[in-house]
């Protein structure tokens, strides 16, 4: 673990989520300027294989406590899925919550990804609700 190659992150993040690189670009900047944000990485043979952003927030739904640690991003090259690259990535996201002086975590994951429902629950994290999300234009 360790910070993440900021090109290959960008790269990374594009593939998890896709649209725009230079959007990606600004994003992962933006979250190298917080102190309440963070990128983790993942390396085989000096590689990177996976990345998770990690951030402070209020709260999240499900935790009793508040502020709490989040888990913004998280994903692992398929080829590296289980082989315990992404609960060592989960697990430095957990201590990089401790450090903050957090004790609980939160997540999310599209409704219908349930490889990723799969990972929460294998790394400790425990369903809490489902919802679907509305938008309206006003103007």
């Amino acid at each position: 673990m360790g910070g993440p190659d900021v090109a290959e992150w960008i790269r990374m993040r594009g593939g998890l989520f896709g649209g725009d690189p230079a959007l990606h670009e600004t994003e992962v900047e933006e979250i190298l300027s917080r102190a309440d944000e963070d990128g983790l990485g993942a390396f085989v043979d000096d590689l990177p294989v996976g990345f998770a952003e990690v951030a402070v927030r209020a709260w999240a739904d499900g935790c009793e406590t508040r502020p709490v640690g989040y888990l913004e991003a998280w994903s692992v090259a398929a080829e590296h899925r289980r082989t315990g690259i992404g609960r060592a990535l989960m697990e430095a996201a957990a201590a990089w919550t401790r450090d903050r002086g957090l004790v609980e975590m939160g997540s999310d994951a599209e409704i219908d990804n349930d490889v990723s429902h799969a990972a929460h629950q294998a790394t400790g994290f425990a369903e809490v609700g489902r919802i679907v999300q509305y938008a309206r234009r006003v103007a």
